[in-house]
């Protein structure tokens, strides 16, 4: 009986929409993520009748047909690389981009990879740094007797040094962007990945056109509506739940079929 692969697709379709779903609850307080959401489509059609074929024993065409489909399949799992709420912290370290754009950052194997999460720091040589020690790009480096660090939303980095009235322009921060942010492959630790399908990066200056500029202070929070999420995952739950009704009814009858054979 089809009527069990089919809501076995469906029952597997929503088990996969649950496990976005519960990652994104799971990231609600995480810097800069980015709520996922899956996307489906459904599977080849079994034709029982064609459509616009003559009838059987006459000129006239069928108009409609006999289709039966074969269940769902998950088609993507898009990232919405929608802006989270700018939250204050008044680190001067802390940055955060209001509007498009992403950090750029080279992982200790030489790799360039993208983050909305601006919480840095500074290593060891004054370099900036991500949480995970990672150089931002390009690199700016902090004087170590430098009193007050400062940048401008196009990204000017300065710092105040003892003995001077003016203070020292340490670099210019760039940030990147892409023709299709949802391309883009999750690494994990707020990290992106440029792909084949996100298209190679346009690097600007902060406050350019199609470019977010940089709030000093702050941090991006998650892009994870709450209410939105429980409101999803409820109805996931509840086609979950209509699924496994389909399948007890499809057993059913074939049971009452095997009582009638016998």
């Amino acid at each position: 009986m089809r009527a069990l692969a089919i809501a076995a697709t469906g029952m597997n379709a929503q088990e996969q929409n649950i496990e976005v779903i519960a990652n994104n609850i799971a990231n609600i307080n995480t810097t800069g993520f980015k709520r996922s959401r899956a996307e489906f489509t459904d599977l080849l059609y079994q034709s029982e009748r064609l459509m616009g074929v003559a009838s059987r024993g006459r000129d006239a065409t069928i108009p409609e047909g006999a289709q039966i489909g074969l269940g769902v399949r998950t088609a993507a799992i898009r990232t919405l690389h929608m802006q989270g709420t700018l939250t204050q912290t008044s680190n001067s370290l802390d940055w955060a981009i209001n509007g498009r754009g992403f950090f750029q950052v080279t992982t200790p194997n030489g790799d360039t990879v993208y983050t909305r999460d601006g919480a840095f720091n500074t290593n060891a040589n004054g370099q900036l740094v991500t949480t995970d020690g990672y150089t931002v790009i390009p690199a700016i480096t902090i004087p170590p007797n430098a009193t007050k660090v400062v940048v401008s939303q196009t990204g000017v980095v300065s710092a105040t040094i003892p003995g001077t009235t003016n203070p020292q322009q340490l670099g210019q921060l760039t940030t990147a962007n892409f023709i299709n942010e949802a391309g883009l492959l999750p690494l994990g630790n707020n990290l992106y990945q440029q792909t084949a399908a996100s298209g190679p990066p346009a690097v600007g200056v902060p406050g350019d056109t199609a470019f977010g500029t940089i709030q000093q202070g702050y941090l991006e929070a998650s892009n994870v509506d709450p209410v939105t999420e429980i409101t999803n995952l409820i109805a996931a739950q509840r086609a979950y739940e209509m699924n496994s009704k389909v399948i007890q009814a499809a057993d059913q009858m074939a049971g009452t079929i095997s009582n009638l054979r016998g």
